[in-house]
């Protein structure tokens, strides 16, 4: 049991207080923003921005650069999200939950590709010897994104990509010693599997009252 422990506060111990407060509230919105996804409401948003804008700064100076791009294109797409999220027309929300048409399935593959390469380039930019984790990372980064613009869309299937994103973050964070960020993932996996079945429900009840 004292091994799980020091897993967790060893890489604070010589951490910076502001540093590990940061992280904590980084934490809490994080979780709190997947939640409020689960139930479909929009404060999945501005929580959502707290998390990645404070998580952008933290991975900038931990230099995990794919990883900071990739916060830094939540904190964008949440601007969309929230903004698509919010309109209406009349008194009925104009964006329901539906599931990707094969136009977004190849808009999807696009956005995976696009953001790999980006993010490739920004740990060339700044000259990082890249590592097998990077590459991991890479890969993440555009599921993440893919999985980002699902959700501005309400589409189902962005869950499923988050499980499969998370699933991959949870050891890589874990193999980095980032205890907090590896345990907010597995939470982040146990709660897309529950928004999974939450959003899905609501779709097929929609189906049926149409």
């Amino acid at each position: 049991m004292n091994h799980i422990f020091d897993f967790f506060i060893d890489p604070y111990r010589d951490a910076p207080t502001f540093q590990i407060v940061l992280e904590a509230i980084a934490f809490v919105f994080g979780i709190m923003s997947v939640w409020y996804a689960k139930k479909e409401n929009i404060l999945v948003y501005p929580t959502g921005l707290i998390c990645t804008v404070i998580t952008v700064y933290l991975l900038y100076i931990s230099q995990y650069f794919g990883d900071m791009m990739m916060n830094f294109y939540y904190s964008v797409m949440s601007i969309y999200g929230w903004w698509n999220w919010s309109r209406k027309k009349g008194n009925k929300f104009v964006v329901p939950i539906s599931r990707t048409t094969t136009k977004e399935k190849l808009i999807g593959v696009l956005l995976f590709i696009l953001t790999m390469i980006v993010t490739y380039f920004v740990y060339k930019g700044f000259d990082y010897t890249l590592q097998i984790p990077n590459y991991i990372d890479i890969v993440t980064s555009g599921i993440f994104f893919t999985a980002m613009w699902y959700m501005a869309v309400k589409k189902l299937e962005n869950w499923t990509l988050w499980i499969i994103a998370d699933l991959i973050t949870i050891p890589l964070y874990a193999y980095r010693g980032l205890g907090m960020l590896s345990l907010q993932y597995l939470i982040f996996t146990i709660l897309a599997i529950q928004g999974y079945i939450a959003w899905k429900k609501i779709l097929n009840n929609n189906r049926q009252t149409a």
